[in-house]
C-alpha cells in the first residue's frame, strides 16, 4: 500500500512538473533585465561558496562575451589590459614562435631563428599543454600568447607534446626582446626572378618590402615572387602600402564593413614602384588576414598570379572599446572585402569547446563542421577581376593555380618516426653539429657522407639509436637536415633558400612561369592554357 502511494505520489509529481513546463513563460518573455536581477540575487545570496559583487559582475560581463562564441572577443580587466597595451605597442620580450589555435590546440606553427625557442628544440607542430605549470586545456589562444610574452629577462616554463613522444616535454625559457624583421633577406633566382620572403607586416613591412623591391629591380630582376606562406597578418596599413607596391594610384585595396557605419575604404595613396613587373604571389593554409588583403587586392586588379593553396580565411575587424574601472572590450566589429566584393573571413565556430571551421549550416541553421579544413573545392559565389577573370568566394583566397607540396617518402617518414621519440634531442644535436661545421664549409657545398656519419655518431653519443638501414634510405632526407642548418649558420637564409629551391614545388612552379611569361598578362594566359595536374 505504500510503495503504490509513493508511485502514485511520484506520478502527481511529474504530471505537475510536466503541466509547470507549459505553464512557465517563453524565453522571450523572460529575456529581460528583470531576469538578470533574478539570477543575480538568487546566486549572490544562495549559492553554495560566497561572491562579494564585484566578482559576479565580472564573472557576468565574461560570460556574455563567451556566449557571443566570437573566438577573437574579450574582456580585459585592469591588469590584462595592461598587458594587451604592451603586446599591442610592440614592447615585449618572448621566445620566439608563432602559434595558432587548431581544433581548440595551441600549435607551433612557426619557429623564428635565433630565438629562445630555436634553442631550446622547439618545432613546429608542438602543441603547448601546459605553462607556468598550469594545464593550458581550455585556455584561449590570447591568454596563451599572454603568458608566453613578458618583460626581458624574465622566465617562463611551457609544456609540449610531441607526436611520437609519449610525455611532455618541459622547457625552461628566458625571456628576450624578439625582433623579426619582416624581410629577412632577398636574392635573385635563376633565370632573373627577385624573391621576397615577406613573414610578416609589422611597423616597417611597408618599407622593408619596398627596400627589397628596389633592391631586386637594380640587381636586373625581370619578375618578382612574393612569398608569403605561413605569413599571419599583422598592420593592416602596412598590407595597403605594400600592395601600393604594384597597384596604381587611387585603387581599392580593402573595404572595411561594420553594423550602421559606412564602409571604410583603404586606398592606394602613391605611385606604384613596380606598377608592370610580372609578379607571381605564394600563399598556403596559414597565410591569413593582412596577407589575404594584400592578395585579395592583387588578384582583384589582376596585377598578380596567385599560386599555391587556400589561405586561411581570417577576414574580421577587431575593436578595442575602454570600459568603467579600467576595463576593456575586445570584440568583433566588422569584416574585410576585397575590392571585387568578396569575403576574406571563413567561419570558426566555438562547438564543444573546440573552434572549428564551418564551411555551412544545416535545415535547423545549425553550423556544420567543414570535411576539409584545407579543401581547394569552390564553394561559390563566383566573382569577377577587373579584367572578367573568374574568382571565386566563400571565405579565403583560392589561388589562380593550386600547387601542393611534395609530401615525404615512406622512407622519410619512417625515419620521422624513428627519430621522434627523442626528437627534441634530435634537434639539438643537429643545431650543434652544424655550427660545428660552419666554418668548415664554403657556399654551394654539398652535404658528404662523412658528414652524414658525423651526425650519426653524434645522435648515437646521445643515446639516440637509428638503425642503419633506414638512415641510409632516407639519406637524401638527412642531407637537407644537416645542409640547411649548416648553410644557415654558415651564409644566412639566403643560402639555406636557394639550397632547398629545388625540392620547393611552389616556389619551382612560380619561376617556371616567370621565366616563360614576360607579362603580367602572359602569366594569366599561362595558369588558364595550362593542363598540368594542381599537385605538380
Amino acid at each position: 500500500m505504500r510503495y503504490l502511494r509513493r508511485v502514485g505520489l511520484a506520478a502527481a509529481l511529474i504530471t505537475a512538473f510536466a503541466l509547470g513546463v507549459f505553464a512557465r513563460p517563453s524565453s522571450s518573455q523572460m529575456a529581460s533585465p528583470r531576469l538578470f536581477e533574478q539570477v543575480f540575487r538568487l546566486v549572490s545570496s544562495k549559492f553554495v561558496d560566497s561572491l562579494d559583487n564585484s566578482a559576479l559582475y565580472d564573472k557576468a560581463a565574461r560570460g556574455l562575451v563567451d556566449e557571443l562564441h566570437d573566438p577573437y572577443a574579450d574582456l580585459y580587466d585592469p591588469d590584462q589590459l595592461k598587458e594587451f597595451a604592451v603586446m599591442a605597442e610592440g614592447r615585449y620580450a618572448g621566445v620566439g614562435m608563432l602559434v595558432e589555435d587548431q581544433n581548440g590546440s595551441v600549435v607551433v606553427s612557426r619557429v623564428f631563428p635565433h630565438t629562445p625557442a630555436e634553442e631550446a628544440g622547439v618545432q613546429e607542430g608542438d602543441r603547448i599543454v601546459g605553462l607556468q605549470g598550469q594545464s593550458t586545456a581550455g585556455w584561449s589562444l590570447t591568454k596563451v600568447t599572454n603568458q608566453l610574452k613578458g618583460p626581458e629577462g624574465t622566465k617562463v616554463t611551457a609544456s609540449f607534446s610531441r607526436p611520437g613522444v609519449t610525455d611532455p616535454l618541459v622547457i625552461h625559457f628566458t625571456r628576450r626582446v624578439i625582433h623579426i624583421p619582416a624581410v629577412p633577406f632577398t636574392t635573385v633566382l635563376p633565370g632573373g626572378v627577385g624573391y621576397i620572403p615577406l613573414q610578416q607586416f609589422n611597423e616597417t613591412a611597408g618599407q622593408e618590402t619596398s627596400d627589397a623591391v628596389k633592391a631586386l629591380l637594380a640587381q636586373g630582376a625581370r619578375g618578382i615572387v612574393l612569398d608569403m606562406r605561413g605569413n599571419g597578418g599583422g598592420l593592416v596599413n602596412e598590407a595597403v602600402k605594400i600592395a601600393n607596391l604594384f597597384l596604381p594610384h587611387g585603387s581599392e585595396v580593402a573595404a572595411q564593413r561594420e553594423r550602421g557605419v559606412q564602409p571604410t575604404i583603404y586606398v592606394a595613396r602613391l605611385e606604384p614602384l613596380a606598377p608592370t613587373t610580372p609578379l607571381v604571389v605564394l600563399v598556403d593554409s596559414l597565410s591569413a588576414s593582412a596577407t589575404e588583403i594584400v592578395t585579395g587586392a592583387l588578384q582583384d586588379h589582376d596585377r598578380a598570379l596567385i599560386l599555391g593553396t587556400r589561405t586561411f580565411g581570417k577576414g574580421l575587424v577587431q575593436s578595442v572599446f575602454d570600459l568603467d574601472d579600467g576595463y576593456a572590450l575586445k570584440l568583433t566589429t566588422g569584416k574585410w572585402y576585397t575590392p571585387s566584393g568578396r569575403s576574406i573571413h571563413r567561419d570558426r565556430r566555438l562547438i564543444d569547446g573546440r573552434l572549428v571551421l564551418v564551411d555551412s549550416a544545416d535545415s535547423d541553421g545549425q553550423p556544420v563542421p567543414a570535411s576539409n579544413t584545407s579543401s581547394d573545392a569552390h564553394p561559390g559565389p563566383v566573382y569577377r577581376s577587373d579584367s572578367g577573370r573568374t574568382l571565386y568566394g566563400g571565405g579565403g583566397i583560392f589561388p589562380d593555380i593550386t600547387v601542393h607540396q611534395d609530401t615525404l617518402t615512406l622512407a622519410e617518414q619512417k625515419l620521422i618516426k624513428d627519430l621522434a621519440p627523442k626528437s627534441r634531442e634530435v634537434y639539438l644535436a643537429i643545431y650543434k653539429y652544424g655550427w660545428d661545421l660552419k666554418s668548415q664549409v664554403k657556399p654551394g657545398f654539398a652535404v658528404t657522407p662523412a658528414m652524414r656519419d658525423g651526425l650519426r655518431q653524434r645522435l648515437e653519443t646521445a643515446n639516440i639509436d637509428v638503425p642503419l638501414t633506414d638512415w641510409q634510405a632516407a639519406g637524401s632526407y638527412v642531407d637537407r637536415l644537416i645542409g640547411d642548418r649548416v648553410a644557415s649558420f654558415a651564409f644566412g637564409d639566403a643560402e639555406t633558400m636557394r639550397r632547398d629551391f629545388q625540392t620547393d614545388a611552389q616556389l619551382n612552379r612560380a619561376v617556371d612561369l616567370l621565366r616563360r611569361g614576360t607579362t603580367q598578362q602572359g602569366l594569366f594566359a599561362q595558369a588558364h592554357t595550362s593542363n598540368r595536374p594542381a599537385s605538380n
